[in-house]
């Protein structure tokens, strides 16, 4: 699979590998990319297959799949290990990647993510969202989720990632967004890897996610030993765009303290 991707900073610099989530595309995690780019990292954000300019004919995409294609993308660029990020899905997908290939991931960042499985009317719930999208295309459905996506606070304040958030949302291929949904769906359960994870893991959540409340997050930190929770006041579920100073300063603090700076 040959991953659309953002290649920035140092090409001799600690590389962080970022993962976007459902249903977006790498331009997500841009803040992020220049941030750290400009502090000596190599970052690389991909559009996962499916996604923004990352082609696929697939009909369901398993979580394992989208791993294996950012193992391949690191193999391509020569990177024999990474801090490995993700939010939502992708976090999902980090926690997949880790469980898979645990020696290719120096640190870890989860974002607004949970790591069980879903109730069967929530698995339920993918398989009728990826049918309509198929059919209907993602405008409506990307209206409808955008007031869960980001807090009230941020959508009074902050028009600029509104418009970000929805045009990501609209833009989505509906066939990679379809064929995710299917195969998260039937995702296993990550919960009882977390306990193995024995590299240095940062925690985030927004204090007003509707997703993945504050208690998933709490897990997640209760799991993993050693872990670092941060939760970001007045954000939704994207708090890296939506409070792009304090989740900066959280991330960059985390890899300093993890002896992941450059």
């Amino acid at each position: 699979m040959n991953l659309a991707h953002d290649d920035l900073g140092p090409r001799n610099g600690q590389p962080v590998l970022l993962v976007h989530g459902h249903p977006f595309d790498r331009s997500m995690w841009r803040p992020q990319a220049e941030y750290l780019a400009e502090r000596g990292h190599r970052v690389v954000a991909p559009d996962l297959r499916g996604y923004g300019d990352s082609k696929t004919a697939d009909t369901k995409t398993g979580l394992d799949v989208f791993a294996n294609d950012l193992v391949e993308l690191a193999d391509h660029l020569g990177l024999a290990s990474f801090v490995l990020g993700g939010l939502s899905m992708g976090g999902q997908i980090v926690m997949q990647l880790t469980k898979d290939h645990p020696g290719r991931v120096k640190a870890l960042l989860l974002a607004g993510t949970f790591p069980g499985l879903d109730t069967p009317e929530a698995k339920q719930a993918r398989y009728d969202t990826a049918a309509r999208i198929t059919a209907e295309g993602m405008e409506r459905y990307a209206d409808e989720l955008l007031p869960k996506m980001i807090s009230k606070q941020t959508r009074a304040t902050r028009p600029d990632v509104e418009a970000h958030v929805r045009r990501m949302m609209r833009d989505a291929p509906k066939e990679g967004a379809a064929a995710a949904l299917r195969g998260r769906a039937e995702r296993p359960d990550y919960t009882p890897t977390l306990k193995h994870i024995d590299v240095p893991a940062l925690v985030v959540v927004g204090s007003e996610d509707e997703f993945t409340p504050v208690t998933d997050a709490e897990l997640i930190h209760r799991e993993i030993r050693g872990s670092a929770l941060v939760v970001i006041e007045g954000a939704g579920h994207l708090p890296n765009l939506e409070r792009e100073t304090e989740f900066d300063e959280a991330l960059s603090t985390f890899l300093k303290n993890s002896g992941a700076t450059p």
